[in-house]
């Protein structure tokens, strides 16, 4: 792993979690209100965002940083005050909201990067908001976070759930363009910064990682295609050399029923719907979208503002009470783990 610009800390991680509200007029004010009252003093955090998007009888206190929300958590929904200058309603994104909502990402960054947070969770945005609003320059939030913590290294996307943790090797490109994205550079890098994860932050110290095969049946000895023959073998075989635990590749219709996720700890897919098809199927609800290769802990519930049901109350907190759970949990393998 990289060297990380988070200050080195002795001890147990910080008590709380830097929580950034994402699009006010989608649902994260919503299940952050909702997260809090079921969560409360047991796992604390501090909402990075503007009172005036929350309930006006909520009990808020506003703290200087996230390592005081602790204190507080219990009695009220600890708060660290952004300016939003907009007028945004559930449903309703206003563009001049969009900086702060930015602002909001880069104060939560800060908090884990000052020591002052264990980890970040993040409530989801709206590129498009952020590109009308603000001429966002980013494909995406995590690239945003990869930005902010001035590293180097590609950040990973992991579908993570009790049931599964997987991870897409191409993401957001159309399946058509797949093939030429797929290299043995990019697959190698993934495998790697998906298995140094699994053993800082996850705490398995031998992780078994599951591959699966680009084509139908993985190629079918190169009867549906040539790519597993071709080169997919032969990266893995190099890994394997460097002593990783893998198997595959595995044809993808046969790696996500019981007794096949039995075998390993994290999936590798070779796009993004033959990894979230069975990761959403499995925990729709409470599946968590974690980001690997950062120098500091970032989880998201994974769903998107949902700006249909904003407002209504029928959002539901589990996705995001999973995300801040894991967050803990990842933060508290992470202060243990020798550096590798």
């Amino acid at each position: 792993m990289p060297s990380s610009p988070t200050p080195e800390r002795s001890g147990p991680p910080p008590a709380a979690i830097a929580l950034s509200c994402g699009d006010p007029a989608g649902i994260g004010p919503e299940i952050a209100v909702k997260a809090w009252k079921r969560l409360g003093a047991t796992l604390p955090f501090a909402y990075i965002g503007a009172r005036k998007h929350l309930p006006a009888a909520l009990p808020v206190q506003t703290v200087a940083n996230t390592s005081e929300a602790a204190e507080v958590a219990g009695e009220a929904l600890p708060l660290i005050e952004v300016d939003f200058p907009g007028q945004s309603r559930p449903g309703q994104p206003d563009a001049e909201d969009a900086a702060a909502v930015i602002a909001a990402i880069t104060r939560a960054v800060d908090e884990v990067k000052s020591g002052h947070a264990a980890a970040l969770t993040t409530c989801p945005i709206s590129k498009l908001a952020l590109i009308e609003g603000a001429g966002f320059a980013f494909p995406g939030h995590t690239e945003f976070l990869a930005h902010l913590a001035g590293g180097t290294r590609r950040p990973v996307m992991m579908l993570a759930s009790e049931a599964l943790r997987c991870v897409p090797v191409t993401i957001h490109i159309p399946l058509a363009d797949v093939p030429e994205a797929l290299t043995p550079g990019l697959l190698t890098e993934t495998i790697r910064i998906t298995a140094a994860a699994l053993r800082r932050d996850f705490g398995i110290a031998a992780p078994r990682l599951a591959v699966a095969g680009l084509n139908p049946h993985a190629g079918e000895g190169g009867k549906i295609g040539s790519e597993e023959l071709d080169w997919i073998e032969h990266t893995l075989d190099d890994l394997r050399a460097e002593g990783l635990a893998l198997s595959g590749p595995l044809p993808a219709d046969t790696m996500f029923h019981a007794a096949a996720r039995a075998r390993y700890d994290a999936a590798i897919a070779m796009y993004h719907d033959q990894a979230l098809i069975p990761a959403k199927t499995l925990a729709f609800d409470t599946a968590v979208n974690v980001t690997l290769g950062l120098p500091f802990i970032r989880t998201s519930p994974d769903h998107g503002t949902a700006y249909d049901i904003a407002g209504q109350d029928l959002a539901t907190p589990a996705s995001l009470c999973a995300a801040l759970e894991m967050a803990r949990r990842m933060a508290t393998a992470r202060a243990s783990h020798a550096p590798d």
